[in-house]
């Protein structure tokens, strides 16, 4: 059974570490998220001019350190557990935690790019899919399907909800589109630690799980491919692909559970949700 600790007031940053208790946070921890959620959002934007046929993703990763720098904050991913970079940039079949490596970009690509950064303690955690040029109709149609699932799970959210509604509303979704959910990897409980209790299950069955309740802030992140679900790890223990190497594509948002049902920490203040893919098409 799932237990739960009150955070009413934010605790100094470097006493936050992860439990296995379910954090409730206060108005002052939502204020930070405010402010950590739309300076990733805003570095997102910004990296949407990058994104064009020969852009290196080094590049992306360099301007992540630079955009960190200059607005006191720190990319979280940076030496985390080792990874040597700023970001991750997940390319064509690359499930996640793809490198920013001198891979230079192609017309046709499409490419996720993650980015945490680190303001006053508080870590604002959210990515975003990018098309390289006129995205091919199968590539497009699959990033609206991605985007619409992480939606749809985001907005089962509300106190009283269960964790497995989130899960259930985007497999089924996913499902329905003849589309399939990644298992292996799943969205986090965040605050004032990366990766926090609880998981945040990208498959799962209604009025399953714990109860979902006023305070918790976590990410929704689905990776959804247009093949099976399986995934494999590359040899640097890092990047993971698609098993039978279909196109993959994920969207991150952070989140807080509100009276009302939630709040996003990481809206694009530019409508740059879906970059390169047009917005006056209809929904899939």
């Amino acid at each position: 059974m799932a237990t739960y600790i009150n955070v009413p007031v934010a605790p100094p940053a470097q006493s936050a570490r992860r439990t296995e208790r379910i954090k409730l946070y206060g108005l002052d921890a939502f204020a930070g998220m405010r402010r950590a959620g739309a300076l990733t959002a805003r570095c997102l934007d910004e990296i949407a001019a990058l994104v064009r046929d020969g852009t290196p993703l080094s590049e992306i990763n360099t301007f992540v350190l630079d955009f960190a720098a200059t607005h006191d904050a720190r990319p979280a991913t940076l030496g985390y557990k080792g990874y040597e970079y700023a970001c991750c940039t997940s390319v064509n079949h690359v499930v996640c935690h793809g490198a920013p490596t001198a891979r230079k970009l192609r017309a046709d690509d499409i490419v996720n790019v993650d980015v945490t950064l680190v303001l006053d303690g508080w870590y604002g955690d959210a990515s975003r899919m990018y098309a390289v040029g006129k995205p091919k109709i199968a590539a497009e149609r699959l990033i609206r399907i991605a985007h619409e699932a992480m939606m749809r799970g985001i907005r089962a959210v509300r106190p009283g909800a269960r964790l497995g509604d989130i899960g259930h509303a985007i497999q089924s979704y996913a499902a329905s589109q003849r589309c399939s959910a990644v298992r292996d990897f799943c969205g986090h409980g965040i605050g004032q630690v990366f990766h926090d209790s609880p998981n945040i299950l990208n498959v799962g069955k209604r009025n399953t799980g714990p109860e979902l309740r006023e305070g918790m802030i976590f990410t929704v992140e689905p990776m959804i491919n247009l093949g099976r679900p399986d995934v494999k790890m590359l040899a640097d223990d890092w990047t993971a692909v698609t098993r039978d190497r279909s196109l993959s594509a994920q969207f991150e948002h952070s989140i807080g559970v509100t009276a009302e049902g939630f709040e996003i920490f990481t809206l694009s203040h530019q409508g740059l949700h879906m970059p390169g893919v047009d917005l006056a098409v209809a929904q899939t």
